[in-house]
């Protein structure tokens, strides 16, 4: 055996790994124990597992995992709960890694966001403690938003109005009962009777319709005036007059 060009093959070997060039095993190469004339020099390469990935890599993909979910949560309405699959949850676990990180904090503000307008809806529909409950949500995210405060006001001046609000049972509306067409229809004769504006908040444009059809038959002859909206609730609310108020 040729054992100058073995040194040359080991030596060659090493500086290609110092470089990078080649993969090389995590102890030396020995010789060969065969004495045999045909011996191979044998280079294991390091499995893919040792290899592995920078720390600082590791870290990018899961906060980039994080925001994604995060993300989706938000879009789902999972806000605060449950607490591990929640989008408050997430963009939290982003700012314990990166405190700067601009999509986590925008998250963060756009979920008190989503709760004052969740606050702002139950106010119109006269679900006072939903919508107090709403904001107690929305000051656990960010005491300090300022729409915070000004959704408060709202909800405060909605509780002094005065005003009669129904909330609708969603599956008798689905089903279009007879109980709940005439509990519509007593809402439209207390509509006419006191010259009250009416708005109709309902998940869609064609359950409100129907809501407004059935308070036109209950009352033929009369103009009834109001409006509807799409809420995540179906309800009913009378504007009475100021004098009545």
């Amino acid at each position: 055996m040729n054992f100058g060009f073995l040194d040359y093959l080991i030596r060659s070997t090493l500086a290609a790994c110092a470089l990078g060039i080649v993969a090389c095993a995590t102890k030396p190469v020995e010789e060969p124990e065969s004495k045999g004339d045909h011996q191979t020099l044998q280079i294991r390469a390091l499995p893919a597992e040792q290899e592995g990935v920078a720390p600082l890599d590791r870290e990018s993909r899961l906060i980039a995992d994080l925001l994604f979910a995060g993300l989706q949560a938000l879009d789902a309405d999972r806000l605060l709960t449950p607490v591990d699959e929640s989008a408050h949850g997430r963009f939290q676990r982003v700012l314990a890694y990166d405190p700067h990180n601009e999509i986590a904090l925008k998250g963060l503000q756009d979920i008190v966001l989503r709760y004052v307008e969740l606050a702002e809806d139950a106010s119109r529909q006269g679900q006072f403690d939903d919508a107090a409950a709403f904001l107690d949500r929305a000051r656990f995210v960010d005491a300090s938003h300022p729409a915070i405060a000004a959704t408060s006001a709202f909800l405060n001046a909605e509780r002094a109005s005065g005003d009669l609000f129904f909330l609708l049972d969603g599956d008798e509306l689905r089903r279009q009962s007879d109980e709940i067409q005439e509990e519509i229809a007593l809402i439209a004769r207390q509509a006419r009777d006191k010259g009250a504006f009416f708005l109709i908040s309902a998940p869609s444009d064609d359950l409100a319709r129907w809501i407004f059809g059935v308070m036109r038959a209950a009352v033929p002859g009369h103009r009834l005036r109001g409006n509807i909206e799409l809420a995540g609730r179906s309800g009913v609310r009378l504007r009475l007059p100021r004098a009545e108020q």
